[in-house]
């Protein structure tokens, strides 16, 4: 859906919710043998009924999953068998015969069969979002086109040949297998969405897969341009999708595209770690080795080529880094550092970089290894733990806590307070080694070991307060943990390279030096601040717990004095944006806000901060953490009488409305492809409650008996017009269900935390018990609320 656009609104009398009603209502004469639900098709009453008979005729010959439908069918042989290297149903498969045939040097003869069973289902199915099918048939055919080019080219990874004689074999031979379905990562092709600027070698790049990325890219698009056009007239497309296909702008006109994943952080003020040559690599492979004394990580580990490691740190450093700056990248040695920490560091660049089997591999080396260290430490003392122990253990914690898999979640619950503990006692032993300078200027080596722990302690509690966020867990750490501790300093100075003592001294003198608690009193007595990127990040989440806490009080409805404490602190927060120390570095990013990421992702928390000083989705987040989409959308149905209809509660939509207008603003199908990998995860966990109460708010407005106020239709007219020019008027009506939809394809299109996968899948299902409660209603008076059930919803069992 491309950028938002202004439009006049039809008449008043036209919008009204019975007069659209009454324009739209189409005859329902096939009813239900089961219930009193009835459908305008035969078709849609054979899918609703299978809800009541739990059959599920299309059966995968693959695997044991079955499905409702058959082109749930196909997607799951498209997205979970695609790389399995059997024969894939029906176009996927005529296509593929053909290519084993064809020469390569002919593209032109080459032919892409239209998948038969997605046209027939546009073509059958009366529902709104026909748009996002077309959308869904434009990437497969897409994703058919790339694919060609994929099969004669040689793997990315380093020849296998590569021999170690001297070191054992067990470390060298093919990765485990892991449990299917813990991380949903698509088979995305990113040469197609790479800007050419990007696609080309970097004269200046260590990574030796350089000139081999550059050529399979060229490649690729040499063969993608050869293929026949797919936006000339079609007779075999349905009409939704060919207009959708012929207000595709042409190629090469500018269209915003994402980053590459491979992108290289020296333009942030830092030169990203790299490894130099298979030397360096065979000595963290040594490492590796001495640090597993007791051999239990497993037998099919294998450590990436060189050119893998390479990118998985330039991932990490270019696109994960700045979420969360706690590691010191001029400092960071590969070869130096940690095993466990590389490991766990490589692991998420791996998340980054789409390599899903090598990520998992990685993280499980990371937690064995970590794991033997507490284990064989004698004498365990928190105080004594070095600090690449929390920053591994954390790491491996954010791995499994955002990868949409239940057990991943439960194992880091189970060592929160662990990490809490060894934070606790670090952050002692700082204060003992500050206290023992008397007040004298670190040196530039002392303060960059001092701020390296800062950073950690305050990663660790941000870590923790996106666990609350999303689970409603109890926070491991209260902020009384950091009342003496200084706040994190600008980036600039993080980075900044070695200089000598007087230069250092100078540019200590000039850093502000504020702390925890002084800047937590000034906020709430209305005082602005002047404070780096990360220390804004830091307080925003303060400021959220403390909105947690009050409103888990028992008292918090009565505690009036508070809640407006606590409104005045955001207020003043908000306002110290503008203080905020500018960073002089250089993030390679795409987001909408100038300047750095953390302030971008500040802004997402204290959004979710305000909405939630009016409306608890405590039930929502504690159906989350068993990650099942229609637990969650339940959830999500049930919290509509905690959206309540005030003059606060329009100040908290107008909060929403910012949320999906930044998304709208600068392409939804742009901002689906580019935010998984340059955005945080931070925003599609802070969007949750707001999309939800939007929708739920809007809902309300559709089909209360109360009638609107004029403030509140101006801002449901507001809403409305983000989505006039691309949306059907007639689909208008049900602006509810819209925006659920809108966002949840937005979360699940490319996928880099699995996590994000589960919000996507529940609030499709919210967006269709949206509409599935006013049929109904419709239908029976004695329906209090939506059944997911029966709904017809989307039962794909991938994961």
């Amino acid at each position: 859906m491309p950028g938002a656009s202004v439009a006049v609104l039809p008449p008043p009398a036209a919008s009204t919710p019975s007069a659209r009603k009454a324009s739209l209502a189409p005859e329902r004469k096939y009813k239900c043998q089961f219930c009193h639900r009835a459908f305008s098709r035969s078709e849609h009453r054979s899918r609703h009924e299978r809800s009541h008979t739990k059959e599920r005729p299309f059966k995968c010959l693959k695997c044991r999953s079955t499905f409702v439908r058959r082109d749930l069918l196909l997607r799951h042989d498209r997205t979970v068998h695609a790389k399995d290297g059997g024969v894939p149903l029906h176009s996927d498969g005529k296509r593929r015969a053909g290519t084993k045939t064809r020469n390569v040097e002919t593209p032109s003869k080459s032919h892409l069969e239209l998948d038969t069973s997605t046209l027939e289902q546009m073509e059958g199915n009366d529902s709104i979002f026909d748009v996002e099918a077309a959308a869904m048939l434009v990437a497969d055919l897409h994703h058919k086109a790339t694919a060609s080019a994929r099969e004669n080219q040689s793997s990315f990874e380093e020849s296998p040949s590569m021999a170690y004689a001297s070191h054992n074999t067990s470390m060298m031979e093919p990765s485990v297998t892991y449990p299917s379905g813990a991380i949903a990562l698509p088979q995305v092709q990113w040469d197609g969405f790479m800007p050419q600027s990007v696609a080309e070698p970097n004269a200046h790049s260590i990574t030796s897969n350089g000139s081999f990325e550059a050529q399979h890219a060229k490649h690729a698009q040499a063969i993608a341009n050869q293929l026949p056009p797919i936006a000339g007239q079609n007779p075999n497309l349905v009409p939704a999708l060919q207009s959708m296909i012929s207000s595709l702008p042409n190629s090469g006109a500018g269209t915003p595209l994402p980053q590459s994943p491979s992108l290289d952080a020296s333009q942030a003020g830092f030169r990203t770690p790299q490894v130099a040559s298979d030397e360096e690599r065979n000595i963290i492979l040594d490492t590796i080795r001495r640090n597993d004394s007791e051999r239990a990580i497993p037998e099919g580990f294998r450590l990436p080529g060189l050119g893998s490691i390479n990118r998985y740190l330039s991932t990490y450093f270019g696109l994960f880094h700045h979420h969360l700056p706690f590691l010191h990248p001029s400092s960071f040695s590969p070869t130096k550092v940690s095993p466990p920490l590389l490991l766990a560091v490589l692991s998420i660049g791996a998340l980054y970089a789409f390599d899903q089997d090598q990520a998992y591999m990685l993280h499980i080396g990371a937690k064995v290894l970590v794991s033997q260290f507490l284990q064989n430490k004698e004498n365990f003392s928190s105080r004594k733990c070095p600090l690449w122990t929390m920053q591994a253990t954390m790491l491996n914690m954010v791995f499994a806590s955002w990868s949409g898999d239940p057990k991943g979640l439960e194992w880091a619950c189970s060592i929160k307070s662990l990490l809490a503990n060894m934070v606790a006692g670090n952050r002692y032993e700082l204060k003992l080694r500050q206290d023992a300078r008397s007040g004298s200027t670190p040196s530039q080596a002392e303060w960059i070991e001092d701020e390296g722990c800062r950073r950690t302690y305050y990663a660790v509690y941000i870590f923790f307060g996106l666990l609350t966020l999303t689970y409603n867990h109890t926070p491991a750490m209260g902020f009384n943990e950091f009342e003496d501790l200084q706040l994190p300093s600008t980036e600039a100075l993080w980075n900044m390279p070695t200089v000598d003592e007087a230069t250092w001294t100078e540019y200590f003198k000039q850093s502000p030096a504020a702390t925890f608690l002084e800047s937590h009193d000034r906020l709430f007595q209305g005082e602005a601040l002047r404070y780096s990127a990360f220390a804004t990040r830091v307080m925003i989440n303060a400021l959220f717990l403390e909105v947690w806490y009050h409103k888990r009080s028992p008292e918090a409805l009565q505690d009036v004095v508070t809640e407006y404490k606590l409104r005045l602190a955001l207020e003043t927060w908000e306002k110290s944006l503008d203080l905020c120390e500018p960073e002089a570095v250089l993030v390679p990013l795409s987001a909408p806000h100038k300047g750095h990421p953390l302030l971008f992702n500040a802004k997402a928390l204290y959004r979710n901060a305000r909405a939630r000083l009016e409306v608890d989705l405590k039930a929502v987040q504690e159906a989350l953490r068993y990650h099942d989409p229609y637990e969650v959308a339940a959830a999500m149905s049930h919290a509509r009488d905690r959206v309540k209809r005030s003059s606060e509660m329009l100040k908290v939509i107008q909060e929403c409305y910012n949320c999906i207008e930044t998304a709208v603003v600068q392409g939804v199908r742009w901002v689906a492809r580019t935010s998984p990998t340059n955005w945080s995860v931070e925003h599609p966990l802070c969007g949750l409650d707001l999309m939800i109460i939007l929708s739920l708010w809007l809902y309300r407005l559709e089909h209360d008996e109360e009638p609107a106020t004029r403030e509140e239709l101006a801002m449901y007219n507001q809403v409305r017009q983000l989505f006039v020019k691309d949306v059907e008027e007639r689909y208008l009506s049900q602006l509810s269900s819209v925006v659920a939809r809108l966002w949840g394809s937005m979360l699940d299109e490319v996928v880099v935390w699995g996590i994000t996968r589960r919000l996507g899948e529940s609030f499709k299902l919210h967006s269709q018990a949206l509409v599935g409660y006013v049929d109904d209603l419709e239908a029976s008076s004695n329906v209090s609320t939506p059944s997911m059930i029966s709904q017809g919803a989307d039962e794909d069992s991938v994961y």
